[in-house]
């Protein structure tokens, strides 16, 4: 059995583990992955001679065999691609299939049944000139090597898993403070929708939420409506949770926990905030709750909410369980958000927030990017009609203050567009004066000019926009004089022009000629006829 070395920190100087037999390999998989797979293919990439441990993969087993040779190719090719693009093309691979015993089978069974599979992943792991140095599978506190035929070190009948925390990798993972989350299962039931003696109730109650909402959201006032409330109740139920309890951990088991926040959150709360998630701006909004004091809450809000999502409404939790991988990839917490974004691309496959984000969890992408972006957009205001209030105690969340105030509230007063969240500009009203070609008639006193900043004239206060004259402070923009100069000019010549009579006719004077139309002479009546 070749010899295979893994880094807990993921750093190539920190200390390193060496796994020497296939006993070893099936206890390390849990602390690669940071829980336990259940019902999962595995494959993990090894570099070098001394096969280090790299890049990894995992994905539910397919329940149609048919489906093994397709699944097996796109796997391998997502890993030996993945780790081209990273720099280090891998020298071998491990495969692990993780699957428990339906009930009245043996874990014997379940590994004879999945040898197709894991003989497909070795041929398309070869066809791509990566071996695989070992195929293992893991079913019910046993493994079973599809690769070593030595029956002293893998019997038949299969070898028991180390128990938990005697194995060596279970020490370095202590030692370097590593948590495994307990099984891809019990994660999974964290977030899964929960058969309670409230779901009729909840189903009412989103059934009577969203025959209010829909009324109120056919207009855009009303959406804006809707999102101010949705996120103020977020908030109160975030603050709630805090109170109510620390959540998991300090001697409270998950259970516990979850079974709390359920108690606190009441039905027709969490209707309002299922319902009002579903829209893109109020979650993108939302998911600014990402760190500090507000991430724990946040996430065991998301979560709770999760939970209600049951029968005809299970669609609906795409929303805060993407929310819910979002928190954790942001804490450093990336096996609980693989596990979300998940489940969320599992609810609804097309989920386009959840697909980024997983995506990006995947390719070690660091979320600071994201978070960084979410920084940034902090300060709109939602509500109706009123560009002054902000959403309260946001994370992040500062007053306007300097040039960037002064140039919000010159846009506001142009009219040139609606305020950043406040109420949309109503349409002007059609004028009654028009002229010829159907533009309007400019105000008595009005100057015949374009003025850079918008409209109107100089007494009126407005400030230029930025891009459009002048930078914050009152600075100009380079050429910004030139061009408006070059284009009074241009206008003034040609009205001496057209004044002199050098210019060129007006339309529908009777000097103008028409290509291809022959000339026409009025008579004395006043009949116009066709000059032959």
């Amino acid at each position: 059995m070749s010899k295979h070395r893994e880094s807990l920190s993921g750093r190539p100087d920190a200390q390193q583990i060496t796994l020497r037999s296939p006993a070893e390999l099936a206890d390390a998989l849990p602390y690669m992955m940071g829980f336990q797979p259940s019902d999962s293919i595995v494959l993990v990439a090894l570099h070098g001679r001394r096969g280090r441990f790299g890049g990894r993969v995992r994905l539910g087993i397919p329940r149609s065999p048919a489906e093994w040779s397709p699944v097996a190719e796109q796997l391998a090719g997502c890993l030996v691609h993945g780790s081209e693009r990273r720099g280090e093309r891998p020298d071998g691979m491990v495969v692990f299939l993780c699957r428990d015993p339906e009930p009245g089978e043996s874990g014997e069974r379940v590994m004879e049944r999945l040898r197709p599979l894991a003989q497909r992943l070795r041929t398309a792991c070869g066809a791509l000139d990566v071996p695989v140095l070992e195929a293992l599978c893991v079913s019910d506190g046993r493994f079973w090597s599809y690769c070593c035929p030595d029956a002293r070190c893998c019997p038949p009948e299969g070898t028991p898993l180390a128990l938990p925390g005697t194995s060596v990798m279970a020490a370095a993972a202590a030692y370097a403070g590593v948590r495994v989350r307990g099984s891809q299962k019990e994660m999974e039931a964290r977030l899964a929708p929960r058969a309670f003696s409230g779901v009729a109730a909840q189903t009412r109650a989103l059934d009577d939420a969203g025959a209010a909402l829909l009324s109120r959201a056919l207009e855009e006032s009303g959406r804006r409506a809707i999102a101010v409330e949705t996120l103020d109740l977020a908030r109160r139920l975030m603050d709630r949770l805090a109170r109510s309890s620390p959540g998991e951990g300090a001697g409270v088991s998950a259970a516990a926990a979850d079974a709390e926040d359920d108690r606190v959150i009441s039905a027709r709360e969490a209707a309002a905030l299922i319902l009002g998630l579903q829209d893109r701006r109020t979650r993108v909004r939302a998911a600014q709750w990402m760190e500090g004091v507000d991430a724990a809450p946040a996430l065991r809000l998301w979560r709770a909410l999760a939970r209600r999502c049951a029968g005809l409404y299970q669609a609906h939790a795409a929303a805060p369980l993407t929310l819910a991988g979002w928190v954790s990839w942001a804490t450093g917490d990336e096996p609980s958000a693989r596990v979300a974004l998940g489940l969320a691309l599992r609810t609804d496959p097309g989920y386009v927030f959840a697909q980024l984000l997983h995506q990006a969890c995947n390719e070690g992408i660091d979320p600071e990017t994201l978070r960084h972006c979410l920084r940034q957009d902090q300060d709109w205001p939602t509500a109706p009609g009123d560009t002054s209030r902000h959403l309260s105690a946001a994370p992040g969340d500062v007053a306007d203050s300097g040039s960037a105030a002064a140039a919000r509230g010159a846009r506001a007063t142009e009219g040139e567009g609606p305020p950043r969240g406040g109420a949309p500009r109503p349409l002007p009203r059609p004028s009654a004066r028009r002229t010829r070609r159907g533009r309007r008639a400019a105000p008595a006193g009005a100057s015949p000019l374009p003025r850079p900043g918008g409209s109107g004239s100089a007494a009126s206060g407005a400030e230029p926009r930025q891009g459009e004259g002048t930078l914050p402070g009152g600075r100009p923009v380079p050429g910004a004089g030139r061009r408006s100069s070059s284009s009074a000019r241009r206008l003034r010549r040609r009205t001496r022009r057209i004044a002199s009579g050098t210019g060129r006719p007006a339309v529908g004077t009777p000097g103008r000629r028409h290509p291809g139309r022959a000339p026409r002479e009025r008579t004395a009546d006043g009949a116009a006829h066709a000059r032959r």
